[in-house]
């Protein structure tokens, strides 16, 4: 039996999300790719620092998740920035539709990956944080910091 981490390859991951946003919830969608997408992905080629997803008439994209072209394609290679349709069941983006809505959150990103072969995305439900708030988390993160040099001595 494969655990989690045998059967899935992480292609990109969003390491500012969690310093940007306060993540609420997590889901995992699949995303519809063109074949030159998926052998740039397979290449690391993916990057998505700056990508955030919308729901429009009842399906959900994702915005500039940046895929580099694939660089033995001769006329057929991929737009690297076009919009790309995310696969989720019907009841999840409508409750992702509800909460994006009524509370001000946002869809963000935080991990591409592959998983048994087929390319997924990790999506966040997420609110943005102030200025004092990633100082106060710059502030824990020092502090552990220095308990763990205190105890590695």
């Amino acid at each position: 039996m494969k655990t989690e981490s045998e059967h899935k390859k992480i292609v990109a991951d969003n390491r500012k999300a969690r310093f940007n946003y306060f993540i609420e919830d997590e889901f995992e969608a699949g995303i519809v790719l063109k074949g030159t997408e998926v052998k740039s992905m397979r290449n690391g080629k993916v990057n998505i620092k700056d990508a955030y997803a919308k729901i429009q008439n009842g399906e959900v994209f994702i915005y500039q998740m940046h895929i580099g072209v694939y660089p033995y394609a001769y006329y057929d290679n991929h737009d690297p920035l076009r919009v790309r349709k995310l696969l989720l069941h019907k009841r999840e983006i409508q409750k992702l539709y509800g909460k994006v809505n009524e509370k001000g959150l946002s869809l963000i990103p935080l991990q591409v990956y592959f998983s048994d072969g087929k390319a997924k995305i990790k999506l966040a439900l997420a609110r943005g944080k102030h200025l004092y708030d990633k100082r106060e988390s710059i502030r824990k993160r020092d502090a552990q910091r220095d308990f763990d040099r205190a105890q590695a001595r």
